[in-house]
């Protein structure tokens, strides 16, 4: 059985998540929203719901997939490292834009505007 990286590191598996994340859809509802052949949606549908990312229902006569989102909670761990790290530096980035900011503030006010602030 493939793991939840195996199955997402497919471009178009990660197209049909995405779809539906938005809503349960048919497979041709995915067709017409993919640039995929029927076959090759359900194929692709096939290794989402071994993986157990995916549900499948009855609703009259089609079947509905869902996305079933608890298997990606392997991946939102794994990514919370990088997360972290990502988020140091945007909170570095930050401090150096806000620190580049405050010196052009000060430098586009008048000299007695200036002092006034600075007196403060």
């Amino acid at each position: 059985m493939k793991t939840a990286f195996d199955v997402i590191a497919d471009p178009n598996r990660r197209k049909i998540l995405d779809l539906l994340r938005e809503k349960p859809r048919s497979v041709n509802d995915l067709v017409d929203a993919l640039d995929i052949s029927q076959p090759g949606v359900s194929k692709h549908l096939r290794v989402l719901r071994d993986a157990n990312l995916v549900t499948v229902r009855v609703d009259a006569q089609r079947r509905l997939y869902e996305l079933r989102p608890e298997p990606l909670a392997e991946v939102d761990e794994w990514l919370s490292s990088y997360r972290q790290l990502w988020e140091g530096r945007y909170n570095r980035l930050d401090d150096v834009l806000k620190a580049v900011q405050s010196t052009d503030d000060s430098e586009d006010k008048p000299d007695n505007i200036r002092e006034e602030t600075d007196n403060e």
